[in-house]
């Protein structure tokens, strides 16, 4: 039997999925690490747990499993985007990297714009400049820490910084680059045009490949930490939404998936590059080679549950301490008993800014309509409804570009929840479904690394053999037409505070 290995390296905690090759689990290992907030709307996480996760993990499915190393034919990186990690002549590590939901780079963001033009930088890169990208983090750098910027000699990003620890390779690959706002997405390889206008060094950009390419092998230092043999393969992987793709089925047109984690995400696959000239969404290769794929973003869907339970809502973790069960189920199960509408409590999500269809980093968290009869229940219900309210922005952006959706799955760490899978066909007004493996990003990684390893002949085909379909979900008309006139309001609700943000950032 052959082996292959799926690392997901997220924003909470790096899980590595050991599969059979038959895509079946064989074991499976996470660990977490903290994230920094060192002022307020900043977010950096230390690379070096990365990798310390990814070894300890790597180490555990082999040790538990008692797999042969050399039956392990191939691994598959999949990791949070758009990070920013800078290595020095000697390649350590100069400060630590700033990630995706950073938001400081506001002024950076208008300084790429004015170098390359709103609509030219459209056209190359398929975004306009987000602060949440790597590209303006890299100018802010430049400006603010120059001399870190002068010890720089290679960027990568989150995964791409593990690859290197972990084969000698300086690499990343197609989905993952689209996120840094240096790639030209419907060609596929770095921008010249935009690096010569930002005046960046390509010298510091590793190698593009594309997803399911062999990016290199194992090194001794890292099979010795390990136990992995160093013949096994390291292919070229794919930033965690592209690999949850691939992990959920996704890589055909008129398939989409939303998935829940600490960000959310609609995703739908498209075989051309279709580009939405407002910059609402955002155009990237996918893990599948010579395709594209169309996404919303969501900056704080699940993180909105998570910092409500860690706040206001502890007794959950307790009842789990107690009892076993997990929190989230425990929210789950009380949840449910609340009305849909959560008695006229609007929650918008906002706790990290908003990218779809916003583009606003000053909107924060709101609460409207609370009152004396809300209890905290409402609440949490009322905090997954908004979150619902904001991917059904993402999934009409999509259907405004005729993104023609016929079928929806849902993954993450929110798919588990039937509540919320049931608020989204309420909401999407279609059927949302999930499927029987739960490995979601993880899988997808290994499916490419089996591309790559020789075991599978493509991508599209081993999902059509190993992919199947669980459960589904569909709208009820009553809830719909309710989340109809709420989502309405939730639309208003921006709005009206639009410049109220604005007068809030400068305060």
């Amino acid at each position: 039997m052959r082996y292959l290995i799926g690392v997901d390296i997220g924003t909470s905690a790096t899980k590595t999925v050991l599969f059979d090759e038959t895509c079946q689990v064989v074991w499976s290992a996470s660990q977490e690490y903290p994230l920094y907030q060192p002022q307020n709307g900043w977010a950096e996480q230390n690379p070096q747990d990365w990798f310390e996760a990814v070894t300890k993990t790597v180490r555990s499915v082999i040790n538990n499993s008692a797999v042969n190393a050399e039956d392990i034919k191939g691994i598959g990186l999949s990791g949070q985007m758009h990070g920013l990690v800078m290595l020095d002549e000697k390649n350590k590590v100069i400060r630590p990297a700033i990630i995706w939901c950073d938001q400081r780079t506001q002024n950076e963001c208008r300084e790429i714009t004015d170098r390359v033009g709103t609509e030219r930088l459209i056209q190359i890169t398929a975004n306009p400049a987000l602060t949440g990208f790597t590209a303006s983090k890299i100018l802010w750098i430049r400006n603010h820490e120059p001399e870190n910027y002068r010890a720089c000699r290679h960027i990568l990003l989150p995964k791409d910084y593990v690859r290197f620890c972990m084969t000698d390779e300086f690499a990343t690959e197609v989905s993952d680059a689209s996120g840094m706002q240096l790639l030209d997405v419907p060609s596929r390889r770095w921008s010249d045009e935009v690096l010569d206008k930002l005046e960046i060094n390509k010298s510091l950009l590793p190698k593009v490949y594309e997803s399911p390419e062999v990016t290199g092998t194992i090194n001794k230092k890292f099979a010795s930490l390990t136990g992995l043999s160093t013949k096994t393969v390291v292919v070229g992987g794919a930033g965690d939404n592209a690999a949850a793709a691939i992990g959920t089925g996704i890589v055909k047109d008129g398939l989409a998936f939303t998935t829940i984690g600490t960000s959310g995400v609609v995703f739908a696959h498209t075989s051309k590059p279709i580009i939405d000239p407002k910059g609402r969404v955002h155009t990237f290769c996918c893990a599948v080679p010579n395709c594209w794929h169309v996404m919303g973003v969501t900056q704080a869907a699940g993180l909105s549950l998570k910092w409500f339970r860690d706040t206001l809502a502890e007794i959950y973790k307790a009842e789990e301490e107690k009892t076993g069960i997990d929190s989230y189920a425990l929210i789950s199960n009380d949840v449910k008993k609340i009305p849909i509408g959560s008695h006229r409590l609007i929650y918008l999500p906002y706790l990290m800014g908003e990218r779809t269809p916003h583009l606003d980093a000053n909107c924060r968290g709101v609460f409207f309509g609370l009152s004396a009869i809300h209890t905290r229940v409402d609440m949490l219900r009322a905090v997954m409804e908004g979150v619902g309210y904001s991917l059904t922005d993402c999934l009409d952006v999509l259907r405004e570009m005729k993104i023609n959706v016929t079928e929806m799955m849902a993954c993450g760490g929110g798919a588990k929840s039937p509540v919320w899978r049931q608020m989204l066909a309420d909401m999407y007004g279609c059927e949302v479904k999930t499927i029987k493996a739960k490995e979601g990003p993880a899988l997808g990684a290994a499916i490419l690394a089996g591309v790559g390893a020789g075991i599978f002949p493509d991508v599209v085909s081993a999902c059509s053999e190993f992919i199947k379909r669980e459960t589904f979900c569909s709208p009820d008309s009553v809830a719909q037409a309710y989340y109809e006139k709420g989502h309405a309001l939730y639309k208003k609700l921006y709005l009206q505070l639009k410049d109220c943000y604005k007068d809030l950032a400068r305060l």
